[in-house]
């Protein structure tokens, strides 16, 4: 079973990635689920009606307002970052978290590794599913990278010299 890391500990995925069959229909396994935007937009009352937990995993240049009225029967939404360079996952997660108001649990996943997780954290992302060729042991010591972060981010919007005055 694949890993990854939730809340800053290391878990086992229960999350299966389901798509079509070869006649466009989809056939649900007996456990989580997690579909592309396109499957949950094609199939929705099907995915709804599902009796385990249902994700959605979000491209780049899709954006998360297109599930904004699902977000309270979603328990997981993840975040592809295609690439090292490519920001966009950052604002999604932020748009989930404080303006969409999400609470389930929100994962980064592809180019996802030590030097990413601390500022996707910062963001909103509590799950993070590590790239296969990095050691996930090792990045998960990226969510210590700082101590302190000097702004305010979607978790903790005070800024240090606030949080030091309280």
């Amino acid at each position: 079973m694949p890993k990854l890391i939730k809340d800053g500990v290391i878990i086992d995925d229960r999350y299966t990635f389901v798509s079509p069959n070869e006649d466009g229909s989809l056939s649900l396994p007996d456990q989580a689920v997690l579909v592309k935007l396109s499957i949950w937009l094609e199939h929705r009352n099907a995915l709804l009606t599902h009796n385990h937990a249902k994700g959605v995993q979000l491209a780049p240049d899709e954006f998360a307002e297109t599930i904004a009225s699902d977000t309270e029967k979603l328990d997981l939404i993840a975040i592809e970052f295609p690439a090292f360079a490519d920001g966009r996952g950052y604002s999604t997660a932020y748009t989930l978290r404080n303006r969409l108001g999400f609470k389930g649990e929100l994962r980064a996943v592809g180019d996802v590794f030590k030097d990413t997780l601390f500022y996707q954290q910062r963001s909103g992302f509590n799950a993070f599913a590590v790239r296969n060729d990095k050691n996930i042991e090792d990045a998960l010591l990226g969510l210590e990278t700082f101590s302190q972060p000097y702004q305010g981010t979607a978790t903790d919007m005070s800024p240090l010299y606030r949080r030091r005055l309280a």
